[in-house]
């Protein structure tokens, strides 16, 4: 199918970095972001707005290479050179691997919402509302398909990004009014070595992860980005229409990019303002009522309620996004170590089906053990840092050598590529060594 010609006809078709976002904003932002905020004050502003712009590309060339080959993230990863060990591409091993560990993340993201919703009807406990959170999470996922989960997500995070934002401008108002010289500071390029850890972590979260660079194919698979293009032909009909879907492609992830940015940068504000000057830091099961305090101290307390119910829907969002890409990530890559077919749409469904049910439930027993959100969501935001490495290694292959000439980029496209690219991998080598 031709693409669609103007600027305003392309906005029918935005669909699959809107999901994306609905799932950065509840595990980065509402979390990571502000918690970083909290300890660091305004100094390590700079570095949450590099991690929002610089991973952008990434996710460009993952999406690109879906639209003109078709293929999925991990059946992509299957191609990089390297050895095989048993039937599965390295790439693929490597991956689960570190996924055994972002399950944390996603537990500490339940906890969360479990944790807002006990504040909202303490009468059930948190524990309970974790269970709560789990099954409904299985429920609506179980037979999810594209277009529920983009209309949840649109939804989902209009109304709380907003709103966080307003916020911004309300504080301003309030003895924690955000100050220039405090504002400024946000930019001088400094992070003392205390806040690395969390830094790392909130690095490999916000903006766009490995994680959602990873998924942002198989919503754009399922988009139908890749069916309008169609299989390669040898003719400029094809490279047309790769070529229109393609900017189709780059007005989704820009619009995008700029909500999540805006977004992270009302909640770091929020943190850093508020909160720091506070002294105190988002922890355990008194996450969410800490977080509550950038709303009440900036609005009134009437903000608590309204910061409740914008919580909870912006932190389900992730755990029902996230249990939608993992369902189909996690199928994926069984399919590329031999467990399955994922081109065979009745194994691919059951396999879903498998999901569906075990991910949201183990999402909910490790937030049941471990008890701290803001700890599990960290731990999963330094491995995505790790996992940053292996992405930008596949974002280059695909690029100069799989991509179809007819759609080679200029020299500007080329230049932000790179600059993006080193600068992720230099953040994932500095990540590994203050870590090890």
């Amino acid at each position: 199918m031709n693409p669609p010609a103007t600027f305003w006809q392309r906005f029918k078709y935005l669909g699959p970095s809107l999901i994306v976002t609905a799932n950065v904003v509840g595990s980065g932002e509402l979390i990571m972001t502000t918690t970083l905020g909290a300890q660091a004050g305004f100094v390590a502003l700079w570095m949450i707005l590099v991690s929002c712009f610089v991973k952008v590309l990434i996710q460009l060339e993952f999406g690109k290479h879906a639209i003109s080959t078709g293929e999925t993230s991990l059946e992509a990863f299957s191609s990089l050179p390297g050895p095989k060990i048993g039937k599965g591409h390295w790439s693929i091993w490597s991956w689960l691997v570190i996924k055994v560990f972002h399950m944390m993340q996603m537990g500490g993201i339940v906890g969360g919402v479990a944790l807002a919703l006990n504040l909202a009807i303490p009468q059930i406990g948190v524990v309970p509302w974790a269970c709560i959170v789990g099954l409904t999470t299985v429920f609506l996922v179980y037979g999810g398909k594209y277009s529920l989960i983009e209309k949840f997500a649109v939804v989902l995070i209009a109304g709380f990004s907003i709103f966080s934002i307003i916020c911004v401008f309300m504080v301003q108002y309030t003895p924690y009014a955000i100050t220039w010289p405090e504002f400024k500071s946000g930019f001088g390029f400094e992070l003392p070595a205390a806040l690395i850890g969390v830094a790392l972590g909130a690095f490999g979260i916000t903006g766009i992860s490995a994680e959602e660079v990873i998924s942002y194919p198989y919503w754009c698979v399922e988009k139908g980005y890749a069916k309008f293009t169609g299989t390669v032909e040898d003719n400029d009909e094809w490279a047309d229409r790769a070529k229109g879907w393609i900017n189709v492609m780059y007005l989704d992830a820009t619009i995008s990019m700029f909500i999540y940015t805006l977004t992270t940068v009302a909640f770091y504000l929020l943190g850093a303002a508020v909160l720091h000057k506070m002294g105190i830091v988002p922890e355990g099961y008194q996450t969410i009522e800490t977080l509550s305090n950038m709303y009440t101290k900036s609005i009134g307390e009437w903000a608590k309620y309204v910061f409740l119910v914008g919580a909870i829907l912006v932190l389900f969002s992730s755990v029902f996004i996230g249990a939608a890409s993992n369902q189909r990530m996690f199928t994926d890559a069984f399919a590329q170590i031999g467990v399955l077919d994922y081109r065979n749409e009745e194994q691919r469904k059951k396999w879903f089906g498998y999901l569906a049910i075990f991910l949201p439930l183990l999402w909910t027993a490790l937030f049941i053990f471990f008890k701290s959100p803001v700890l599990m969501v960290m731990i999963g935001g330094v491995l995505l840092s790790f996992m940053l490495l292996l992405v930008v290694y596949a974002a280059f292959y695909f690029r100069y050598k799989r991509l179809e000439p007819r759609l080679k980029p200029g020299k500007v496209y080329d230049i932000l590529f790179w600059v993006s690219g080193l600068s992720i991998f230099g953040f994932g080598i500095y990540s590994i060594l203050k870590v090890l």
